[in-house]
């Protein structure tokens, strides 16, 4: 197995990878399996064929490699205007949260589901789809 964000060699059963710290299976710029470069939008590796891990939209925890923590800290800062949603390519939801934010007063509601989910590993980042 190869670190998707330097290329490295790790074991199947490291949380790290060694070379550059990075949490195993994140990263969009190496295949997992053969460690060949692969476009930063890629599902399949080219070379091997194998599906690459988080692919082009993302997995669920996956937050679009962005930091956990951060994401936590600007969702529960500025979620209700949906800047969160900005920072990880879902521009889409940011706009309706900024609408549902001015219009309505739901920005927050929507907000709070989203923090939930990212800190439970369930949010899944799909620039196309609003929900």
């Amino acid at each position: 197995m190869f670190c998707r964000n330097c290329g490295a060699e790790v074991n199947d059963n490291q949380a790290i990878c060694l070379k550059c710290g990075v949490k195993a299976g994140t990263g969009n710029t190496f295949c997992q399996n053969c460690g060949n470069t692969v476009d930063a939008g890629a599902s399949v590796c080219l070379n091997c064929g194998v599906a690459l891990k988080g692919g082009a939209a993302g997995g669920a925890g996956d937050l679009a490699g962005k930091d956990k923590t951060m994401m936590i800290v600007i969702c529960l800062l500025l979620g209700g205007l949906g800047i969160h949603n900005f920072m990880m390519g879902e521009t889409k939801k940011g706009v309706v949260k900024i609408v549902a934010s001015m219009c309505f007063g739901l920005g927050g509601i929507l907000a709070l589901i989203d923090l939930i989910k990212i800190c439970t590993d369930k949010y899944e980042v799909d620039p196309t789809k609003l929900f």
